[in-house]
């Protein structure tokens, strides 16, 4: 049996497999992360670990731009955390996950313990963004848009920068796809929160 790490670069995959007896466990998965902090790391639900690169200075900016909203939403509505890209959490169906930007309603969150909140939560985030970067897939995006709602996300955002849409993801629906919108709102889950999309684009 192998573990797979696949190294994403800014243009294309890299799959590289390490022999071992077993996939790594949670603790091992949490010790790789820690002995390489430098590193964004993902893991999927069935043990492949995936390492993803810095993002490119534009798309960076792009995040610090949607989690600066996020966040000023989330200080003034008072009833959740936000979280940025560095945040991961290990959903339901074992997979560590680190959406782009997250927020998570503060009674779910507080139900956690000291020591998971410490760790990737086990919890899935109320509402997710990703952000397409020049790595991603559609397609691959799209299958991570599906997971998370699968896990419990109430609510997902996918911004394809390329094609200036916005793919939006709810439980038991078909996700509704916004064309060149000027903003997005995320009414009823996020009440008051709307993104201006001007500085993602």
């Amino acid at each position: 049996m192998t573990t797979t790490l696949l190294i994403q670069t800014e243009t294309h995959p890299l799959t590289v497999s390490l022999p071992t007896v077993a996939p790594m466990s949670r603790e091992e998965f949490y010790a790789f992360c820690q002995a390489n902090r430098d590193l964004r790391i993902e893991r999927t639900a069935t043990g492949d670990v995936v390492i993803m690169p810095p993002a490119f200075s534009d798309t960076g900016n792009r995040n610090f731009n949607l989690a600066v909203r996020l966040g000023i939403w989330a200080e003034q509505d008072g009833t959740g955390l936000g979280f940025d890209s560095s945040s991961g959490f290990t959903l339901p169906n074992g997979a560590t996950r680190s959406p782009d930007a997250a927020w998570i309603n503060a009674d779910r969150w507080n139900t956690l313990t000291d020591e998971e909140k410490a760790s990737f939560a086990p919890i899935a985030p109320d509402f997710v963004i990703e952000l397409r970067s020049a790595s991603d897939t559609l397609s691959g995006l799209q299958s991570k848009m599906q997971e998370y709602i699968d896990n419990g996300v109430s609510l997902g955002w996918l911004i394809d920068r390329k094609h200036r849409t916005v793919h939006i993801y709810q439980p038991g629906q078909t996700p509704q796809i916004l064309e060149n919108p000027d903003a997005v709102s995320g009414e009823p889950e996020l009440p008051g929160f709307t993104l201006p999309m001007a500085k993602v684009w």
